[in-house]
């Protein structure tokens, strides 16, 4: 698949001596024609790596819901935050400014994320701007706030997935103070203007507790945020699509996604 750069340069905190890839989006697009609704993919790996059974998989079973996909493929450690948040906003906007060559539908474009990329997909949820109209660039023009998002067994509130690993990777620091533990749990941010919200956990989650899908719906609800949450019984974290031996149901997920999605107008 063709890769597309998110910046062709001036990559902001860039350093090829870290020996990345340039973060760059892979696109997954339906071949018929028609304006379709686009959802961003953000593989998951605790911010050291990006899984690859919650990549492209993903992607093409999104194409088979009738929607455009891409993969993102965001920097991570020893980056620190809020470094992949900006390859994120940047996805966001890159996918609006071409949304008529791509034939997206320019206000239909959600991000859906796993684990860390699920955190990462509820920053993108809970914190956005609308694009800078005097930006020399015009991809900054745009706005970032996803049109919807879909945070899949995603850390939302760090104050419940309190690891000193976790947040060694993405700040540099084992043990924060509350007020910046705060600052990077999407839970707290969830205001009227947050876009819908999909979310789906197993209760049998060891590594991210369910809690962090749960108090984040109930957030959604109390700000009247249309919210999407489905609480699967069996299965370990870091499922993907599923697997119907070991999590009997939660690959149902997909599907239902894709119905709230199309009752949003994707």
């Amino acid at each position: 698949m063709e890769r597309i750069l998110l910046w062709e340069r001036d990559i902001p905190q860039f350093d090829e001596k870290i020996g990345q890839a340039a973060p760059s989006l892979t696109p997954f697009l339906l071949d018929d024609g028609k304006k379709h609704g686009a959802v961003i993919v953000f593989p998951g790996g605790g911010y050291t790596m990006k899984a690859a059974h919650e990549g492209a998989p993903v992607a093409e079973r999104l194409n088979e819901m009738g929607l455009h996909a891409f993969v993102l493929d965001y920097r991570v450690a020893p980056y620190r935050f809020p470094v992949p948040l900006l390859d994120a906003q940047r996805a966001i906007r890159l996918v609006k400014s071409r949304a008529a060559e791509w034939n997206v539908l320019p206000d239909k474009v959600a991000v859906l994320g796993f684990s860390a990329g699920g955190h990462l997909a509820g920053m993108c949820g809970t914190h956005f701007d609308a694009g800078d109209p005097a930006a020399a660039d015009p991809v900054e023009r745009q706005s970032c706030r996803p049109d919807a998002f879909a945070p899949c067994y995603g850390v939302l509130n760090l104050n419940h997935t309190r690891r000193a690993d976790l947040f060694a990777t993405m700040i540099g620091k084992g043990d924060p103070d509350l007020a910046t533990v705060r600052s990077i749990s999407p839970a707290y941010a969830v205001t009227k203007e947050t876009p819908p919200c999909f979310l789906w956990h197993t209760a049998a989650d060891s590594v991210v507790p369910v809690e962090n899908s749960l108090d984040f719906a109930q957030r959604c609800a109390d700000m009247g945020v249309p919210v999407s949450l489905h609480v699967y019984p069996f299965g370990r974290h870091g499922i993907g699509l599923g697997d119907e031996a070991e999590a009997p149901g939660a690959g149902t997920w997909s599907a239902l996604l894709g119905k709230f999605l199309h009752q949003i107008g994707f």
